[in-house]
């Protein structure tokens, strides 16, 4: 895709969430828009090599969705990839459905890992990457974090291991939206200056707009290319709920679905009507 279609998959992802996140009746969007520009870079910018076709290859990338509770945005990149069809979206959340609150494994294709325990995506990831180096696979294993998690000590924990193994085969994105749950960051547990402290354990860092889909995509694709003996790192700036602006840096979103009136708000905003069609 070239950059013009990346936002617009950008934008078609966005109404998913919301949708989905309405149909429910509950979830969490605030966080999901913030990162789906990301997302949109990774899978559909030719960085994450993966076939819905075969998501059990074993030469695909691996993805690590650490903040489990932005699955509305995981979910969203995958059926707009193909691996399930994008009504299902409207599952989200339901009795009987693939689409639980937290990404599950055992469900969906294309989720290589169950998250929602926030804190563990970067250890399971870390040690995703030094197995696939033991197989001698050329695989990369990625990782989206938010930035209320790296308040976590097991975080920092698989930092070390990361650098101290030299995992060049391991990208950690950071969502830095600044927000988590019960307020600011920087309020809640300020956790500073998060390129700094990883530049500090031995990672190779860089801070990008994680809503400039042609800069994201630039510094995945850096990323990835390395190889230069230690994990890479990306702090994306974002803000909580992009998009949709009465969401927008509003910790109260972090978990609350719009109602009917607000839906049709909000996809008004990104140009679309509010029709339940995810």
């Amino acid at each position: 895709m070239d950059l013009q279609q990346l936002e617009e998959r950008s934008r078609e992802m966005r109404a998913s969430i919301l949708r989905s996140v309405a149909a429910a009746g509950s979830g969490h969007p605030g966080g999901s828009l913030s990162c789906i520009d990301v997302l949109c870079a990774l899978y559909f910018g030719g960085v994450l090599h993966h076939d819905p076709a075969n998501p059990d290859d074993p030469a695909r990338d691996r993805f690590v969705m650490s903040k489990g509770h932005a699955a509305p945005a995981l979910y969203a990149a995958l059926a707009h990839s193909g691996y399930f069809p994008v009504d299902e979206l409207l599952t989200l959340r339901k009795l009987g459905t693939r689409l639980q609150g937290h990404p599950d494994c055992q469900l969906l294709p294309g989720v290589e890992v169950s998250t929602g325990s926030l804190g563990q995506g970067l250890s399971i990831a870390a040690g995703m990457a030094a197995g696939l180096r033991l197989d001698g696979s050329d695989a990369t294993v990625f990782t989206l974090m938010g930035d209320g998690e790296c308040q976590e000590g097991q975080v920092w924990e698989a930092a070390m291991f990361a650098a101290h193994q030299g995992l060049d085969n391991l990208v950690a994105v950071i969502d830095r939206n600044e927000l988590q749950i019960d307020g600011f960051t920087a309020d809640v547990c300020d956790p500073g200056d998060l390129a700094q402290k990883l530049a500090s354990f031995g990672w190779a860092v860089s801070e990008v707009d994680g809503h400039d889909i042609a800069a994201v995509l630039d510094a995945l694709t850096r990323a990835k290319a390395a190889r230069a003996g230690r994990p890479s790192a990306i702090v994306a700036h974002t803000v909580k709920g992009k998009g949709v602006s009465f969401m927008e840096n509003q910790a109260g979103w972090h978990g609350k679905a719009p109602n009917a009136e607000q839906l049709a708000c909000a996809l008004n905003e990104l140009g679309f009507d509010d029709s339940m069609e995810a």
